[in-house]
């Protein structure tokens, strides 16, 4: 088995490049350019994105959330707490 593999990547090895059609090395310097254009983007999109980070607050909490800001509105209570604020037991939704 490893022999004919050998055998196989000789031969592979032996090929000659076939670097004279009538459009070789024609795609290196528009491939160049595409990179550079990328990497140009690149940098600048990143350096945006820093400008406008550094415009950002530090932290987006409030220092002193009002009342009714103190839970947010989608928290729901657990279900271990069956009693309401008043003491009352609480219902189930159609009992």
């Amino acid at each position: 088995m490893t022999q004919s593999l050998v055998l196989i990547a000789g031969l592979l090895a032996d090929e000659v490049p076939r670097d004279t059609g009538p459009d070789f090395g024609k795609a290196s310097p528009f491939g160049l350019v595409i990179v550079v254009i990328l990497l140009i983007g690149t940098f600048l999109l990143v350096w945006s994105m820093n400008r406008h980070l550094k415009k950002l607050p530090e932290s987006f909490d409030r220092d002193h959330p009002e009342p009714d800001q103190a839970v947010d509105d989608g928290t729901v209570d657990l279900p271990g707490s069956a009693a309401t604020d008043d003491g009352t037991p609480r219902r189930e939704p159609g009992s």
